[in-house]
C-alpha cells in the first residue's frame, strides 16, 4: 500500500538520480493585505545561517549602511569590535556574503512586486525569516588515519514585502474641537458671559 504525505511526493524522489522530492511552501505569516504585498524566498543557500539570521535582523528596520552587525545569540567566537557599541553590545560582524545573499532576496521580492503592480518606493519589509536547512556533508582527514565531519549550515530565506499606507492627517476642525476644558475653566467662561 502506498501512501502520499501532503508536504513530500515519494513517487517523484529517487535518491540516486538526484531529483529532490516536491515540496509544499509555507510561509509562518500571512500578510495582513495579500494585494498589497508580495513574497520572496530562497531555499537551501549555500550561506551560513548563524550570520545571515544575525543580519536579516539588522536590515529588518534599518536601511542598509555600512556598519557593524551585532551578534547577540549565536556570539563564541566573534571578535568584539567598537562599532557594535552603536547597538549596546560589544560583539559583531559584517557577513558581507549573508548580506549579499540577503539584497538578492530582497531584489527577487522587488521584482515580485513590480510584476503584481506595487509601488516599489513605499515597500517595508513586513516579515523576515531565517530556518535552519539541512545540512551538507564532507569530509576532512586528520592525522594518524581520522577522517572527521565538515558540515557546512545552510538556511532558508522567508521574505514579506508590503505597501506602506498612507496616513492622512485629520482635519484641523476636529483637532480643536478634541481639546479637553477642565471644569473650572467652563464655570470661569460662563461667570465672564453672566457678567
Amino acid at each position: 500500500m502506498k501512501t502520499q504525505c501532503t508536504f513530500y511526493n515519494f513517487k517523484s524522489y529517487n535518491r540516486f538520480s538526484g531529483k529532490q522530492p516536491l515540496k509544499m511552501v509555507c510561509y509562518s505569516l500571512d500578510p495582513e493585505n495579500p494585494t498589497k504585498s508580495c513574497k520572496s524566498r530562497g531555499s537551501t543557500v549555500h550561506v551560513h545561517f548563524k550570520n545571515t539570521r544575525k543580519t536579516a535582523q539588522a536590515i529588518k528596520d534599518v536601511t542598509l549602511q555600512k556598519q557593524c552587525v551585532p551578534f547577540c545569540r549565536y556570539s563564541g567566537g566573534v571578535g568584539r569590535y567598537a562599532q557594535a557599541k552603536q547597538w549596546g553590545w560589544t560583539q559583531g560582524r559584517w557577513p558581507k556574503k549573508s548580506a549579499d545573499f540577503l539584497l538578492h532576496v530582497l531584489k527577487n521580492a522587488e521584482s515580485n512586486a513590480e510584476l503584481k503592480g506595487l509601488d516599489v518606493d513605499s515597500l517595508v519589509i513586513e516579515h523576515l525569516q531565517v530556518n535552519k536547512a539541512p545540512k551538507m556533508r564532507r569530509r576532512t582527514y586528520r592525522a594518524h588515519g581520522q577522517i572527521n565531519t565538515y558540515m557546512s549550515s545552510p538556511c532558508h530565506i522567508k521574505m514579506i514585502l508590503t505597501e506602506k499606507e498612507q496616513i492622512v492627517p485629520k482635519p484641523e476642525d476636529e483637532v480643536a474641537q478634541k481639546k479637553k476644558i477642565s471644569q473650572r475653566k467652563l464655570q470661569k467662561q460662563k461667570l465672564m458671559t453672566q457678567e
